[in-house]
């Protein structure tokens, strides 16, 4: 996985229980402490590890825990990807957008970073239907990040789960509406 995802995950863990209780989330895990570069990457297996424990740590649920955290990294990939992102663009644009613009260029910087892959069909003005596949199944972390995209243009969103691989689907799908 995209080292952005693990020095994330660690900024968000830091952001909830501070430098010690990273530390002490990692061991917990079972796992060594170690430096995590954006543009480097690391076993899909560490942050499964890492969600986990967290998980545990906070009586929720995994998929609770990679939906906060989509949630706090939009605000990054925004800062990140900002040169794709059309200024006109909205949530909804962005998310329609976002397989041809920003993962087209991840894919091509790296083709072992392997981003989901979003088919999104525009239902109308106000919606979105987003197919979500990946072997990953971290479709709560697209959640997250549709939500956290909402907040960064000072919109909301209402966001359905349709299908999901967590249920036994061969996909996820994921409705967002605009609801302000």
């Amino acid at each position: 996985m995209y080292g952005i995802i693990h020095t994330e995950l660690r900024n968000y863990v830091v952001s909830k229980l501070g430098e010690a209780g990273w530390a002490s989330l990692v061991s917990e895990a079972g796992m060594e402490l170690k430096a995590y570069f954006p543009s480097e990457t690391y076993p899909d297996q560490e942050i499964r590890t890492i969600v986990s424990a967290a998980a545990k740590r906070a009586g929720v649920s995994e998929q609770d825990i990679l939906r906060d955290f989509g949630f706090f990294l939009a605000p990054t990939l925004l800062t990140v990807y900002k040169p794709l992102v059309k200024p006109e663009w909205r949530t909804l644009d962005l998310i329609e957008n976002t397989e041809q613009t920003i993962h087209k260029v991840v894919r091509r910087k790296d083709p072992g970073a392997l981003p989901p892959e979003l088919k999104v069909a525009r239902m109308s003005k106000g919606e979105v239907i987003i197919t979500y596949t990946s072997r990953r199944r971290m479709c709560s972390v697209a959640k997250g990040i549709a939500a956290g995209v909402a907040a960064h243009y000072g919109e909301t969103v209402d966001i359905t789960e349709l299908e999901c691989m967590h249920n036994g689907d061969g996909q996820c799908r994921i409705s967002v509406k605009l609801v302000s």
